[in-house]
This record gives structure tokens, sequence and C-alpha cells, in this order.
């Protein structure tokens, strides 16, 4: 059977409009995709990762080794919109917080939280559309199996740096320089 032809931006953009308020819709591969908002375990783990890596990189606001995050940006990039859990751009190359309500500089960093209904799409499409959008480092993070999945763009494709698990203090890339416990991800 032939492949089905991607539809464009401009055919899937109007579409995005008609989900309701608990569904997050994307356009990746030129395909329009929807998934149910995170559960409360995935929005903690969000919330309490961005708060432990806010604090150390934004007092260095200015110096060498400072970021934005965010918390669930509408990325528009490369004719793609997607929604990450978290994103980061190294203060080195968005200095300015633009005023805008969607992004389209790739970020540097992104973490997605996995859920059994977001899988598939987090580990498929969407981390193919960041190696697209030129995306250097991903975390997967999975409240349900305890796990941090930390992978580096390189040569091409995506390289699996380390899968750290449970209550392990973590130093990963691209925030070397701060210890996560990875137990106040998984506090219920």
């Amino acid at each position: 059977m032939p492949a089905r032809p991607a539809a464009s931006f401009e055919e899937l953009y109007p579409a995005l409009g008609a989900f309701p308020s608990n569904v997050v819709a994307e356009i990746v591969g030129g395909e329009l995709v929807d998934s149910p908002r995170p559960r409360v375990v995935q929005t903690l783990a969000a919330s309490v990762l961005l708060a432990r890596l806010s604090g150390p990189v934004r007092r260095r606001r200015g110096k060498p080794g400072s970021w934005l995050l965010l918390f669930a940006p509408e990325l528009h990039l490369n004719g793609e919109i997607i929604v990450p859990d978290l994103a980061g751009w190294r203060r080195e190359r968005l200095p300015e917080l633009p005023d805008v309500t969607v992004m389209t500089l790739a970020p540097d960093w992104v973490c997605e939280v996995l859920s059994p209904e977001t899988l598939a799409l987090d580990r498929g499409i969407k981390m193919l559309a960041y190696a697209r959008a030129g995306v250097k480092h991903v975390w997967l993070v999975d409240p349900d199996l305890r796990t941090l999945e930390v992978y580096r763009y390189e040569d091409g494709g995506w390289s699996l740096l380390g899968v750290h698990e449970g209550s392990q203090r973590v130093r990963a890339e691209p925030f070397g320089s701060i210890t996560l416990e990875l137990a106040s991800l998984w506090q219920r």
C-alpha cells in the first residue's frame, strides 16, 4: 500500500482548535497527533524537576551556564507544533525573554515525562522531530518505572548516555553541575 502523503502545516493547523482542553494536540512529522493531558504523577515529576533545575541555572543569569527553562511551551519548529513537558534554552542563544505565545527557536534541551498513553509518541516521532529541529539533549522521565534516560544528539542519531533509576543522585548532561536526587521526582 503506498504511503499516504503528509498533510501540510496549513492544512493541519486549523484542526488544532477543535480539540478539547483536556487534550494536547500537536503536528509532528506531517501528522496531527493528540494525547491526554498528563496525569498528576507526570505533572508532579515535571514540576519538581523544573524546580530542582531552575534554581541553580537561573542564579547564573547573564553568566555562562545560565538557562531559560519553561513548562510545556508550544514550539513551532520546521512546520511542526510540538509541546514538550519541559524545554530549556541556553541564555547564550536566547539572552532576552521573548514576548511571544510560541517559541520558534529550537530548545537546547527537552524533557518528556512518559505515561502509558504517550510512551510511543514521545519515544518515536517526537524524538525524530527534536532531532530534525536541532535539539541537542532529550531526557525521558518515567514516573511509573522511576527512571531518567539521558540522550545526546550526535553523529546523526540519539546516543543514550545513561539510564538512572530509583533514588539515585544524578549529574546528567546538559546540567552536569547540578546533582539531582531522583527520589524527589517520585514522591507521592
